[in-house]
């Protein structure tokens, strides 16, 4: 499912439940050893989707600990991003000379909790989604929600900062499954790579990063892929299968 909203050159693997053969390096066991087995059960998976999606790469079985703020660090000379929630688990890696940050993110189809869209969204975004409500579609409020988490999981490994909801503009194309993120803060400096563990020398972070999503089976996903050499919102994207 989730090769849908990434381009062709990305590596994935997916599941919808927990998997029994699931196994941990030590590292890994250790950053969960103290979480509730339902933590430690989807971690594990999504630890072992990790190391698949390395292997469409060519990359050897790999320990993918949790990094600042939780984020995967991945073997040098590769990015990626790893989501789960109730239902789904996915990885998806990409050779960091192909791409620059991959951000996924899944969330079950739902209402977003009380309060939440208020605390997520700006004003243009919540004009959009009244506009939105008679299109036919997902909870296009979840997709809003889903879409910038996707951006901040892209964003992270760039600059190795924080980036808040007020901090990028959203823009759903409901018609072609895809949508762009207007980043906001001024200072989009990239890292050196050292966030993504790619030692690559960094370049300035684009101004409109562009994503893909997709609803199927109570699961909605969004993907956002920043390409090398990408600096303004006229580049022409990735293409996608």
């Amino acid at each position: 499912m989730i090769e849908k909203v990434l381009p062709v050159d990305i590596a994935w693997a997916e599941a919808f439940g927990d998997r029994v053969d699931a196994v941990l390096f030590p590292d890994e066991a250790a950053a969960v050893a103290r979480a509730i087995d339902r933590r430690r059960r989807e971690f594990a998976t999504a630890r072992t989707l990790a190391r698949e999606a390395l292997a469409g790469l060519g990359v050897a079985p790999a320990s993918v600990p949790p990094g600042q703020r939780g984020a995967p660090r991945w073997p040098p000379g590769v990015v990626g991003s790893i989501t789960h929630c109730a239902g789904y688990r996915a990885a998806a890696v990409g050779r960091a000379d192909r791409v620059r940050a991959i951000g996924i993110d899944a969330e079950p189809e739902g209402p977003l909790p009380d309060g939440v869209l208020g605390r997520v969204s700006l004003p243009a975004e919540r004009a959009m989604l009244r506009d939105l409500a008679a299109v036919p579609g997902p909870r296009w409020d979840l997709l809003l929600f889903s879409a910038k988490e996707s951006v901040y999981k892209a964003w992270f490994p760039l600059t190795g900062r924080w980036l808040g909801f007020e901090d990028a503009e959203v823009a759903i194309d409901p018609a072609a499954g895809t949508f762009t993120a207007r980043i906001l803060v001024a200072d989009r400096s990239a890292t050196d790579g050292a966030a993504a563990g790619t030692g690559l020398p960094g370049e300035p972070v684009p101004g409109v990063l562009r994503g893909r999503w997709l609803a199927s089976d109570g699961i909605l996903l969004t993907a956002v892929t920043v390409p090398p050499g990408m600096r303004s919102a006229t580049e022409t994207p990735t293409p996608y299968g």
